[in-house]
């Protein structure tokens, strides 16, 4: 049997993703910092500055800032998918 042939395609997920500029993705609101809500992702923390979000709401979001180094970011909401009620 061939090894490569049979983990063609085999991709690990990581626990800190890296995010683009402008990148949109859904998520949810596990935490509130200082009175922002923030987005956990693995070990990725995604801030959304300037919202009002309960945490455990499901949200679309839109990345502003990230800095690969530190797996942190800044993304703008936007919209609530789900609402935690």
């Amino acid at each position: 049997m061939n090894v490569r042939k049979f983990l063609a395609g085999i991709e690990f997920r990581t626990n800190r993703p890296r995010f683009e500029l402008g990148d949109e993705h859904t998520g949810f609101v596990t935490g509130v910092d200082s009175g922002t809500p923030l987005i956990r992702i693995g070990d990725t923390v995604l801030r959304l500055e300037g919202a009002s979000v309960p945490v455990d709401a499901q949200v679309h979001f839109r990345v502003t800032a990230f800095d690969d180094a530190a797996s942190t970011g800044e993304a703008e909401l936007v919209e609530i998918v789900a609402d935690p009620d």
